[in-house]
C-alpha cells in the first residue's frame, strides 16, 4: 500500500503531458462533424456574399463588368449616401466610444453607490428594438412631440430628423457594446501596476494618461470598430428618423424594394461593405503594433476603488444623467403606448395592446417561433464550432474560424440582400419559407456565441478533457459531460443574444419575410409609417417583455441547473466577469 501512494504521489508530480490540440484523423464522427459546418458555412455565408457580388457586376447586357458601380458613382446622389454613413458611422463610434469609457470606468474604478442599478439600465438599449430610441425620440421632440408641442409650444424647433436625431438615438442605442468591451478590459488590467505608478508619485491625471487610457487601447479600438459598423448596418433608425439625410443601407434596401434594381442593391451593398472592411483591418493593425499583456501568473493586488468625495460626486452625477436620459426615452415609450393617439389625443386607452395582441397576434406568434427554433440550434452549434477551433488540429481551421466569424462583420443589410439573391430560385428556393429566416438567424447571430465559447474554452485546462479521452471517452462525450457543462455561462450568453437578436432583428429580416411569416419589428416599422406612434410604442413594450421573459426562461431552464450541478459554473460569468453572464452578450 505504501509503495503504491508513493507512486501515486510520484504521478501526480509529474508534469502533464499539454496538447495544443487533438488532430481528427481517428475520430470519423468529428470529421463528419467538420465537413458538414464546412458545407453550411460555404453554403449560408460564403454563397450570400458571392451572390452579392455577383449580382452587382451583372450588367443590362449580360456580361460582367463594373458598369454598374460606374453608374452609380457617377451620379452625387448616389454617392452622397456612401458619405452620410461614413460620417455618421464615425461620429457615433467616436460619441458612443467616449461615453462608453466614462461609463465603464465610473462603474469599475469608483466606489459607485447604485452602481449596480446604473448597469442594468445602461443594458436597457441591448435588449430592445433598434428604433425604439428613434420612435421616443419623434415622441419628445418631433413637431407634435411632449416637449416640442406641449411644454415650448412651438418655440423651438430641434430639427431631429437628420444628422444630428441620428447621432443622438445611434450613440445612445450603442453605446452599450462600447461599455461592455471597455468595462471587460479595464478590469482586466492589473491593479498593481496602477498602484506601482501611484506609489512613485504620479498623480491620478498621469496615471490615467500614462497607465490606463494606454492600456486600454486594445478595447478602445474594439469598441469604436463595433461601433462603427452597427452604425453603417443601422436599418431601423434611418428608416423612420432620417429625413432627408439618406444613408446606404436604407438606399441599398429602396432600390432593391422599390426600383427592383437588383444589380443597383447588391453594387451599394458592395459598397457598404467596404468601410466596415476597412475599419476592421485599420483596428487589427493599431493594436497590433504594441503589446498590451497585464495579466500574468504572478498574483495581484485587489483592486480598491476611488473614493474621493469629488470623485464619487462627479461619477455619481454622470451615471446619473445618462441613465436618466435612458429611462426618459424608455418612460415616454411606455406611457404613450396608453395613449390614444400620440400629439393629437393623450386619453388613457388599452386599445393599442388589443390591437397587439388581436389584429397583429400572428406576428408575435411567428416571432416567437422563428425565434425559439432558432435559438438552441445557434447556441449549440456556436459552442461545437467554437470547441473544434480551439481543442481540435486540422487543415483549415482558421479558415473554418473565420468563416464562421464573418457574417458578424457584414452589414444586415448585406446579408439580407444576399440571402434573397441566392435563395430566390433553384435550385435551393427558400424565399417566402420560415426556414431561410430560421437559418439567416442562425448563421447570423452565431459568430457572438462562438467568440464566447472560445474564451471561455481557452480559460480551461485541456488536461480535463485529455483524462476523459485517456479514460475512455470519445470527442462527442467528452464535449457534452464536461467541457459543455464547464462553459456553461458561454452557452448561456450565446442563447440569450441569439433570442434577443431574432425578436428585435430587422436590417436583415426585412428582405426575407413573407406574408405567410410575419415578424413583429416588420409591424413596428408599418405602424411608424401609419404615423400611429402610439401603436408602436405598444409593439416596443411587448418586445422588451417577451426578451426579458426569455432571458428568465433561459436562465432557469439552462443555466442555473447547470450551476447547481456537478459541473459547476463559474460564479462569474467568463464573458462579462460579472454575476449576470447575459450582460456579456455584446
Amino acid at each position: 500500500m505504501v509503495r503504491f501512494l508513493a507512486r501515486f504521489e510520484a504521478e501526480l508530480k509529474r508534469p502533464l503531458r499539454r496538447r495544443q490540440g487533438s488532430t481528427v484523423m481517428q475520430e470519423p464522427l468529428v470529421m463528419l462533424v467538420i465537413v458538414a459546418i464546412a458545407i453550411s458555412l460555404l453554403l449560408f455565408v460564403i454563397y450570400p456574399l458571392y451572390s452579392v457580388l455577383k449580382t452587382s457586376l451583372m450588367q443590362s447586357d449580360g456580361s460582367i463588368g463594373l458598369g454598374v458601380y460606374r453608374g452609380l458613382l457617377a451620379k452625387s446622389y448616389n454617392r452622397r449616401p456612401l458619405a452620410n454613413s461614413v460620417r455618421l458611422g464615425a461620429i457615433v463610434a467616436v460619441v458612443g466610444t467616449v461615453i462608453g469609457f466614462i461609463f465603464a470606468y465610473c462603474t469599475t474604478r469608483v466606489s459607485l453607490p447604485f452602481s449596480g442599478f446604473f448597469k442594468v439600465v445602461a443594458m436597457f438599449p441591448m435588449i430592445s428594438p433598434p428604433f425604439i430610441m428613434s420612435l421616443a425620440t419623434i415622441m419628445l421632440f418631433g413637431n407634435n412631440g411632449l416637449i416640442t408641442k406641449q411644454l415650448l409650444r412651438g418655440m423651438v424647433n430641434f430639427r431631429i430628423y437628420g444628422l444630428r436625431g441620428l447621432a443622438l438615438v445611434e450613440t445612445l442605442a450603442y453605446f452599450p457594446t462600447a461599455y461592455l468591451v471597455l468595462s471587460g478590459v479595464l478590469q482586466a488590467i492589473d491593479p498593481s501596476i496602477e498602484d506601482a505608478a501611484r506609489d512613485l508619485g504620479a498623480s491620478w491625471w498621469q496615471v490615467f494618461r500614462t497607465v490606463t487610457l494606454p492600456l486600454a487601447i486594445p478595447g478602445i479600438a474594439s469598441a469604436l470598430l463595433l461601433i462603427f459598423i452597427e452604425s453603417l448596418a443601422d436599418f431601423g433608425n434611418p428608416i423612420v428618423l432620417s429625413g432627408d439625410y439618406q444613408v446606404l443601407a436604407v438606399q441599398a434596401y429602396l432600390r432593391i424594394t422599390g426600383l427592383y434594381d437588383l444589380s443597383g442593391g447588391a453594387a451599394l451593398a458592395v459598397i457598404l461593405l467596404v468601410p466596415s472592411l476597412i475599419a476592421f483591418f485599420v483596428q487589427k493593425y493599431w493594436v497590433s503594433r504594441k503589446s498590451y499583456v497585464t495579466v500574468t501568473g504572478k498574483p495581484s493586488g485587489q483592486r480598491v476603488g476611488r473614493n474621493e468625495p469629488w470623485v464619487r460626486t462627479a461619477a455619481f452625477v454622470i451615471c446619473l444623467i445618462l441613465t436618466g436620459v435612458i429611462l426618459l426615452f424608455y418612460g415616454t415609450a411606455f406611457v404613450g403606448s396608453f395613449m390614444t393617439l400620440w400629439g393629437v389625443n393623450y386619453d388613457f386607452t388599452l386599445a393599442n395592446y388589443h390591437h397587439v395582441f388581436q389584429v397583429a397576434g400572428e406576428y408575435i406568434k411567428d416571432t416567437l417561433f422563428l425565434s425559439t427554433v432558432a435559438t438552441p440550434i445557434t447556441g449549440i452549434l456556436a459552442m461545437i464550432i467554437a470547441f473544434i477551433v480551439v481543442r481540435k488540429e486540422f487543415f483549415g481551421r482558421q479558415a473554418l474560424e473565420l468563416t464562421s466569424m464573418l457574417s458578424f462583420a457584414v452589414p444586415g443589410t448585406v446579408v439580407g440582400i444576399g440571402y434573397i439573391l441566392a435563395f430566390n430560385q433553384p435550385p435551393i428556393l427558400l424565399t417566402g419559407t420560415a426556414a431561410i429566416i430560421i437559418i439567416l438567424f442562425v448563421f447570423r447571430n452565431m459568430p457572438t456565441g462562438i467568440q464566447s465559447g472560445i474564451a471561455a474554452l481557452q480559460q480551461i485546462d485541456p488536461s480535463i478533457e485529455e483524462a476523459s479521452c485517456d479514460l475512455g471517452a470519445d470527442s462527442g462525450t467528452t464535449f457534452r459531460k464536461i467541457t459543455l457543462p464547464l462553459i456553461a455561462p458561454a452557452f448561456f450568453s450565446g442563447l440569450v443574444f441569439s433570442f434577443v437578436r431574432c425578436v428585435t432583428a430587422i436590417s436583415a429580416i426585412v428582405f426575407v419575410v413573407s406574408g405567410r411569416w410575419k415578424l413583429i419589428t416588420v409591424a413596428v416599422l408599418g405602424s411608424v409609417e401609419n404615423s400611429d406612434l402610439a401603436q408602436a410604442a405598444a409593439f416596443c413594450v411587448v418586445i422588451i417583455a417577451m426578451v426579458l421573459s426569455a432571458i428568465g426562461i433561459i436562465n432557469l431552464l439552462v443555466y442555473q441547473p447547470w450551476k447547481r450541478g456537478p459541473h459547476r459554473a463559474p460564479k462569474e460569468s467568463v464573458i462579462s466577469g460579472g454575476t449576470e453572464p447575459w450582460i456579456g452578450t455584446a
